[in-house]
């Protein structure tokens, strides 16, 4: 009896986790399909806000938008991950969700240059900014409350629905923009199709809003706040977070060669492929979403494979691959006009990145104690994706347009090189961390 009385609540214990999960990742799904819109529309869009040109220039102005986005990132790293350790995980990624949904819901209604001159690139660049402060406080709270609610032994599977969703909201991007290509002429995207997009996600958001206030706090915050608010002003600070000098090195180690090859897989290679490889539009857009999908498939199955081997090394393989296989990829994807090769060659370079999107998140988390653990997994990560993974893209385009873009793929590499050191001096996370000790 004692033994089914035990096996029932583990039961619901699991189904309260899962739901737990599952709520927070759709709203998760709903804040990078807001983010990933822009890139997956640049092609629509670039003309509206910044005419004349050729496309290589006009791609190249947002692309420097999209890389300003990212410049917010540390500080929503900042400001949101110091209110979600001060006030909670949940009233945090509700504010994060909110603030996505105005910058969408403006991006949708601006005017374009022709109607407003100036301002409508001020306009653009102010929505990117908002969105990129969200971003960066919806990735350190997201992967610290998705790796406080998991069931222990599980934390890999759990928190690798952070690149699920993070993929997901892509695949939705690209879904919607295969439906309006469908649907709609080139003409008619280029004027005004593309706002489509920006509305879906502006009210998916906030629908989102009310779905999140419903989600449990984690435990480990919970145990944090226990009682008096004892510790209140030491929780999320700087002053504490500067105790922890060699995490923090660690976590931006850890990023540097994962986020520039993820956003060069993720979002340039749909730009890659037209202007380069010279394949068709929709074609690209198809090849695009296939690999994506299985690529989000594929993060819990290695989050489950690190939970029980380990993280350490899924890290080494991404860092091994990557150093060595990235400029070979990259240079047959850029003299390949075959769609299924491109695709190939795409799911390849998708499946070694995986070593590092299905376990970054948990990784990190398990680096910092409670009581700083928002902010010590945000703010080191948006400074590093803001200076590297942000200005991936910027930087490939203007290679291209100095005429030697092949530099780039060495840039990757030696990115990814970097982080391999990393890799090879780092202690293995999951075997003894903060986050297993229930370090507050």
């Amino acid at each position: 009896m004692t033994t089914r009385i035990q096996d029932a609540g583990s039961a619901r214990d699991e189904r309260r986790v899962v739901g737990n999960v599952l709520r927070g990742s759709i709203g998760n799904l709903v804040e990078w399909y807001d983010w990933y819109a822009y890139s997956a529309f640049t092609v629509y869009f670039a003309k509206a806000f910044f005419p004349g040109g050729d496309a290589t220039a006009q791609f190249l102005n947002t692309a420097a938008v999209f890389a300003v986005g990212f410049l917010m990132r540390p500080l929503g790293g900042w400001l949101l991950g110091r209110f979600a350790d001060r006030y909670g995980r949940r009233s945090a990624l509700v504010l994060s969700v909110s603030m996505m949904a105005a910058g969408s819901l403006l991006i949708a209604v601006t005017p374009g240059y022709s109607t407003i001159g100036i301002a409508a690139p001020i306009l653009l660049v102010f929505s990117r900014l908002l969105q990129g402060l969200s971003v960066g406080g919806e990735y350190s709270t997201s992967a610290t409350y998705l790796s406080e609610v998991a069931t222990p032994g599980k934390r890999g599977f759990y928190s690798s629905f952070q690149y699920v969703t993070l993929v997901g909201g892509q695949l939705l991007a690209l879904g919607l923009q295969l439906i309006l290509q469908s649907v709609l002429t080139d003409k008619q995207m280029g004027d005004w199709g593309w706002r489509i997009a920006f509305v879906v996600g502006a009210l998916a958001a906030v629908i989102v809003m009310a779905l999140r206030r419903s989600m449990d706090e984690s435990e480990s915050y919970q145990r944090v706040t226990e009682g008096a608010e004892t510790g209140k002003g030491e929780r999320g600070t700087l002053r504490q977070l500067v105790k922890y000098p060699r995490e923090i090195l660690l976590v931006v180690g850890l990023t540097l060669g994962g986020t520039v090859a993820f956003y060069t897989y993720a979002t340039y290679t749909q730009k890659f492929l037209e202007n380069t490889a010279h394949i068709p539009r929709r074609t690209v857009t198809v090849i695009m979403f296939v690999a994506l999908l299985i690529f989000a498939i594929l993060q819990p199955l290695a989050g489950r494979l690190s939970d029980k081997i380990g993280r350490r090394k899924l890290l080494m393989f991404f860092g091994i691959a990557g150093t060595l296989l990235t400029v070979p990829i990259m240079t047959l994807m850029a003299h390949t006009s075959q769609p299924f090769l491109a695709f190939l060659l795409l799911l390849g370079a998708l499946v070694i990145v995986t070593g590092y999107t299905s376990i970054n998140a948990i990784v990190k988390a398990e680096l910092f104690p409670t009581r700083i653990r928002a902010i010590g997994v945000g703010l080191p990560y948006a400074l590093t994706v803001a200076i590297f993974g942000g200005t991936a893209e910027l930087i490939a385009q203007a290679l291209k347009k100095a005429g030697h873009e092949s530099l780039f793929f060495w840039y990757v590499a030696g990115c990814v090189l970097v982080s391999l050191v990393v890799y090879a001096t780092m202690r293995e996370t999951s075997r003894s961390s903060a986050l297993e000790r229930g370090e507050d």
